[in-house]
């Protein structure tokens, strides 16, 4: 199994993606304001090994060598988000220019190496001034969002055209607000409830604004999604992989195609319908996006647990069942994959797909100079060809973007989790380039030859 990067066109977007909570590390430089996860990482027990975001990768002041191994690897395309706290330290008010400089200067740096920059606008990192007013569960919510997405649309708009606005909205709505193990660590249905509706507001509302303001833009927004599988074909499982799917692949997707929460479905939804009521703004959530972005990582196998309450279901993990996975124990199966891409490309409203992550943590070791992980090879390698074979059976698929450059702060896994094409010690900063990095710039070397000029009419078909 071998794919060409040249199976995919000249105008496909091969890419890899990065995040400022993840990455930049400068926590408190140059005007910065104190982030959700910088107060998270230093709460006791929150962050394996007692480990913190505050230094990370150092990107913010490596940007241009880190860009630089982007362009040397061969990706086209530079995914990477705004540290909404950096540009705006109290989430509202003051603007902080040297933080909008930083920006700048990156995105600058970006199209100097003729790199494709995609900008997501929320990427976890709330400003913890706003968490104290409530974050997401807040119903100023909107409004905070709002003014942010403004600024970032009318300060790199004409810079940037390609905008992915919210990364896996139920990714940080149960984790950080109903089941406390990310940032800000809230819990409980009524914080998970109006989290989730806002978040679902904020995706169509900050599309709208992008739209108003940037010309020509090319919009998302990214979803996590992963197969759900009854572990048996009992009833019991069946129904409970069901109303996992709901929440999992379900809940964040269809009102921004039009189509409101599945509640018919799971009557558990019917509370958030309290608060559409509550706001009159079931028709502010549907937005026409031009692209979706999607996450897949793992499929996940569901049974009946009676003792989880309101979903009654739990996960059977992947070692039990003894099928391949990686150092997370997050089960690998591009067939998975193929049937996601599949599934995601048949709802009515999707335009486009684009894979906006990708990847696999394994226990790499640094040995004489280099770091031979062939696992992470072999992932990329099954996971390219099955969405190829997706794209051959239809699916629109425009581009594909790996997860990630550098290995960096994997939220609550801390350092240990390593996703990078390219190693880093974070004692000193070195960066060593995998094998799996290498294996990526022969994979587009042929891909690169016969790059030409890229329009967005060649984009969006």
């Amino acid at each position: 199994m071998n794919p060409s990067s040249k199976d995919f066109g000249e105008h496909f977007l091969w890419g890899v993606a990065i995040a400022a909570a993840q990455n930049e590390g400068a926590y408190n430089k140059d005007g910065r304001g104190p982030s959700i996860w910088d107060l998270f990482s230093k709460r006791p027990g929150k962050i394996k090994d007692g480990q913190n975001s505050l230094h990370s990768c150092d990107f913010y002041h490596r940007y241009k060598d880190d860009l630089l191994l982007v362009k040397g690897l061969g990706f086209r395309v530079f995914r990477f988000s705004i540290s909404w706290s950096r540009i705006l330290p109290e989430g509202t008010g003051k603007i902080n220019k040297e933080g909008l400089l930083f920006y700048h200067r990156l995105i600058d740096e970006c199209l100097n190496l003729n790199l494709i920059p995609f900008v997501t606008l929320y990427h976890w990192d709330l400003p913890a001034s706003l968490q104290k007013e409530g974050g997401w569960a807040s119903h100023i919510m909107l409004k905070w969002f709002s003014r942010y997405v403004t600024l970032c649309a009318e300060e790199f708009g004409d810079k940037v055209k390609n905008w992915i606005v919210l990364n896996e909205p139920f990714g940080f709505t149960s984790l950080g607000y109903m089941l406390g193990r990310h940032a800000p660590g809230m819990s409980g249905l009524r914080n998970f409830l109006p989290a989730v509706h806002h978040a679902a507001l904020a995706q169509a509302e900050g599309g709208r604004i992008l739209r108003r303001l940037v010309p020509g833009a090319y919009i998302g927004t990214t979803f996590s999604c992963s197969e759900t599988l009854p572990y048996t074909d009992r009833k019991e499982d069946v129904e409970a992989a069901q109303r996992a799917d709901i929440l999992l692949n379900r809940l964040f997707i269809e009102p921004a195609l039009g189509m409101g929460y599945p509640r018919e479905e799971f009557k558990f939804l019917d509370k958030l319908e309290l608060y559409n009521k509550a706001w009159k703004y079931t028709e502010r959530m549907t937005f026409e996006f031009d692209f979706i972005g999607l996450q897949n990582y793992f499929p996940l196998v569901i049974r009946y647990n009676p003792l989880i309450p309101i979903v009654f279901a739990s996960e059977v993990k992947a070692a039990t069942r003894k099928v391949p996975r990686t150092s997370m124990g997050w089960e690998i199966n591009p067939g998975s994959f193929y049937r996601i891409l599949k599934r995601f490309s048949s709802m009515i409203g999707v335009k486009n797909i684009i894979v906006t992550e990708n990847g696999a943590a394994f226990r790499d070791e640094l040995k004489n100079g280099s770091v031979d992980d062939a696992e992470r090879i072999d992932y990329f390698s099954s996971y390219i060809h099955a969405m190829g074979k997706a794209m051959q059976d239809g699916v629109p698929v425009k581009g594909y973007f790996a997860w990630t450059l550098t290995d960096n702060f994997e939220w609550s896994e801390g350092y240990k989790a390593r996703f990078g094409l390219v190693h880093v010690d974070f004692k000193t900063q070195l960066r060593t380039v995998k094998n799996s990095g290498y294996w990526f710039r022969d994979f587009l070397n042929d891909y690169d030859k016969q790059l030409k000029p890229v329009s967005l009419e060649n984009i969006i078909e």
